[in-house]
């Protein structure tokens, strides 16, 4: 079964209000949001109780999040609405639950609703593959645009075809996953980093990025613990710890080096805090 690990994004942000009405309809402002129109009605049909008649609403979103860009764009429109009606109607939905209806809103969903642990999750199913217990420990994380020339193009999750891996992947990644539980359980960053770069290698052979050599190389010269990137579109990051006394120069120096490779699309932020 395949799986991802999310990782957190704390520049993005997307807010939705819910408010219930007589009938069966439910809007969304702006009216192109229908995947987070359909999440708010599985929400509904899942905490309005049998017998209490037909409940719609309307759902109002906002945001800043960019699109195709591989920050679960999309992931955060399904949660906001399934969140906003579990608000509306007081309904304490458990995050198993709404990770079924996420998936069944938008067919592959990152694992955003898992906000007290970090998890292997099967985006295409809604299922978790595994729990490992702990939140993922504090990173700095230098994102960016991995693609210069085709800055701002997007790329649609669902219309690209699932890998397909090879034995020596598959038994890859069955190794990486031990490796991810003993980095989470023991906050060890260095590991985390380590499989995030191991990963994202055998990605290069399905979705590449552009440069990953060079990008691979200014990790090590900035001293970043890793490279991740997004499992669709066009966005990477190299990770640092956080707590590192010299995590602020080994970023600017991983800036200045990115740019010097025309890579001037970047963000900064860091997880845990």
């Amino acid at each position: 079964m395949r799986g991802l690990v999310t990782l957190p994004c704390t520049i993005h942000t997307t807010r939705a209000t819910f408010t219930p009405a007589p009938g069966t309809g439910v809007t969304v402002s702006p009216d192109w949001k229908g995947k987070a129109r359909r999440a708010a009605e599985l929400a509904v049909r899942a905490v309005v109780p049998a017998g209490a008649g037909p409940v719609g609403g309307h759902l109002e979103l906002a945001g800043d999040v960019p699109l195709c860009r591989g920050f679960g764009s999309s992931t955060s429109d399904v949660l906001s609405a399934i969140w906003a009606v579990k608000d509306a109607f007081a309904d304490p939905l458990p995050p198993r639950e709404v990770a079924r209806l996420a998936v069944r809103a938008e067919t592959a969903s990152d694992s955003l609703m898992f906000e007290d642990s970090t998890v292997l999750f099967a985006q295409r199913e809604g299922t978790v593959i595994e729990d490992f217990g702990y939140r993922m420990p504090p990173l700095r994380v230098l994102g960016f645009g991995s693609r210069p020339s085709n800055r701002g193009q997007g790329i649609d999750t669902l219309t690209l075809t699932p890998a397909r891996y090879d034995g020596a992947e598959i038994e890859r990644f069955a190794a990486l996953r031990d490796m991810l539980r003993d980095a989470i359980q023991m906050k060890d960053v260095a590991l985390l980093g380590s499989v995030a770069t191991a990963s994202s290698e055998i990605n290069q052979r399905h979705l590449p990025v552009p440069g990953f050599d060079r990008i691979r190389d200014i990790a090590r010269t900035s001293g970043a613990v890793g490279v991740q990137v997004a499992h669709s579109g066009d966005i990477a990051g190299l990770l640092f710890d956080r707590d590192d006394p010299e995590v602020e120069a080994r970023t600017a120096l991983a800036q200045d080096l990115l740019r010097s490779t025309g890579i001037d699309e970047q963000w900064n932020y860091t997880t845990g805090d």
